[in-house]
């Protein structure tokens, strides 16, 4: 009976397979074979091995777009997880309240990628915009087109409001679901504020943090949307990430070789980081229970 259950099983499973081949699989392969050929129409490609993936891996535009990515994830990360966890400790756990903290810290989250650009870029405006007016009456020198710093600023602080909600809300979750023993406990032992956050709140956020790095983490890296609306990759190339070099290889220029070579290094460097994250978590919070 049980063998002739599980073999039913496969008939759900089976459906997943076939969307994951037709979603990620074959457009992985597509992408690898135009990765190591010379495309020059749709009955003319050449053979050229590793030679796009050499190209590609010795392009200063490349290298200097990496640099950047890697110096606005890690900016965006170390501002967003933090702050996303004081705001889920100052949320109401009870009541309406609760309720409407939990529409309003979701509200940015529902705004399209290309919304939230064209906002920031009404806001930035010295002449209507909110931020840029302010700024501009307190005789700050502020303009994201003719200014690299603030434009980087300006898209920090987009991004911090536009995903930091996330964070709040995974933290907040694991907030709730923390047993109120704990709490109980740590009552009756006079332990401070400080104290209950580190020794019980913080490790038990610990699985929900490890999401919220890692959806934070490839989100950040793959973005594309919101500066190439806000400062359209400028002043210069300041603000070109990896996906606008991307597209400008792929789309613009139709260089199909280099820019499946490109996406397959894009891809591995995302999976290796995303790995070093995960392992890094997890290693100390298992070191951190054989202490204690």
């Amino acid at each position: 009976m049980n063998k002739i259950e599980n073999n039913k099983a496969w008939f759900f499973v089976i459906p997943v397979f076939v969307v994951v081949a037709f979603s990620a699989v074959i457009p992985l392969m597509t992408v690898v074979n135009y990765s190591v050929q010379d495309i020059f129409g749709s009955d003319s490609a050449f053979w050229t091995g590793t030679e796009w993936y050499k190209e590609t891996l010795r392009d200063p535009g490349l290298q200097a777009a990496l640099l950047r990515q890697f110096a606005f994830s890690f900016t965006v990360l170390a501002i967003e997880v933090p702050l996303g966890i004081g705001i889920a400790l100052l949320m109401p756990r009870k009541g309406w309240a609760a309720s409407a903290a939990l529409v309003l810290v979701a509200m940015p989250l529902l705004i399209p990628l290309n919304v939230v650009g064209t906002i920031w870029q009404i806001m930035a405006r010295t002449d209507i915009g909110l931020l840029g007016w302010t700024l501009s009456g307190l005789g700050v020198d502020y303009s994201i087109n003719g200014d690299a710093v603030d434009a980087w600023a300006t898209i920090i602080l987009m991004d911090v409001w536009h995903w930091t909600p996330l964070i709040a809300l995974l933290s907040y979750s694991g907030l709730r679901a923390i047993p109120e023993a704990y709490y109980q406990a740590a009552r009756i032992d006079r332990a401070s504020r400080w104290a209950v956050f580190r020794y019980i709140q913080l490790p038990k956020l610990t699985n929900v943090l490890v999401i919220g790095v890692l959806l934070r983490f490839m989100d950040s890296f793959m973005i594309y949307a919101e500066p190439f609306v806000l400062t359209g990759g400028g002043p210069g190339s300041s603000t070109t990430f990896l996906s606008q070099t991307l597209t400008t290889i792929a789309v613009s220029q139709r260089d199909l070789g280099p820019g499946g070579a490109f996406s397959i290094i894009y891809f591995l460097i995302i999976l290796a980081v995303s790995w070093l994250f995960y392992t890094f978590i997890m290693n100390a919070q298992k070191d951190k229970s054989a202490q204690q």
